[in-house]
């Protein structure tokens, strides 16, 4: 008998030419509360970018400040968009998809758009590689000034960034990021990928709790800084 038959299997290391980019265009900042307006993957691998857009009906009105940000207003989103859980099922599903097809699934920032999903779906679990581009930097480029957003960042890298906030073109533009940060440090590559899970995970940690100490330091509330990477924990009701 194969003394391996029964052991779970191991996460595919990061190889930038297997690469399912994801992002969300949501309802709002907060996780615990966001629905989901669009829904962007794009598949990525030697043989080019398939992407894949769904817009959603988040059966609720669409703030302002969300429609600035994003373009979409409720009224096109229920003219046009499916009901927002079958769009959130089939995002599930295709991440399980890329995650089962040895893909790392690609986040900026991805303990906001993962939560958006757990918090809709709680079975939803992470099976595979995240690498997020956006912990990536902040650990690899710490003492680097100005702001990492990923217009910021597209910048700095020389990555081309179409319509910001818009979600294929976001995810597209985290993919090649990704790329640039796998080739300025190989050794991203060379590490298993429990182990740059596990690298991600205690990173982000250790931000995290600097950000919130320095909250502290200038008399401010830290208490809505989440630590936990790649899906936060729910705060305390």
């Amino acid at each position: 008998m194969n003394s391996q038959s029964n052991s779970t299997p191991s996460i595919p290391s990061f190889n930038a030419s297997k690469m399912l980019s994801f992002d969300l265009e949501t309802t709002g900042v907060d996780p615990f509360k966001a629905r989901i307006v669009t829904s962007a993957m794009v598949t990525i691998t030697k043989n080019g970018a398939e992407p894949i857009e769904l817009l959603a009906d988040p059966g609720v009105e669409i703030p302002e400040a969300a429609t600035a940000v994003h373009g979409i207003t409720t009224e096109h989103a229920r003219e046009n968009g499916k009901p927002h859980d079958e769009v959130l099922a089939e995002t599930i599903t295709r991440l399980r998809e890329g995650w089962k097809a040895g893909l790392a699934v690609i986040v900026f920032n991805a303990s906001y758009d993962l939560t958006v999903l757990r918090n809709h779906d709680p079975s939803f679990t992470i099976d595979g590689l995240v690498y997020d581009p956006f912990v990536i930097d902040k650990v690899k480029d710490r003492y680097r000034k100005g702001k990492r957003t990923l217009t910021e960042m597209c910048a700095h890298y020389d990555v081309q960034l179409g319509n910001a906030h818009e979600a294929t073109s976001d995810a597209l533009a985290a993919a090649r990021i990704a790329w640039k940060q796998a080739r300025i440090w190989p050794e991203l590559t060379k590490m298993s990928g429990e182990e740059l899970m596990e690298f991600q995970a205690v990173k982000y940690y250790e931000q995290q709790k600097s950000l919130q100490s320095y909250l502290v330091g200038q008399g401010r509330d830290p208490s809505d800084v989440n630590t936990a990477w790649p899906v936060q924990t729910e705060p305390n009701a």
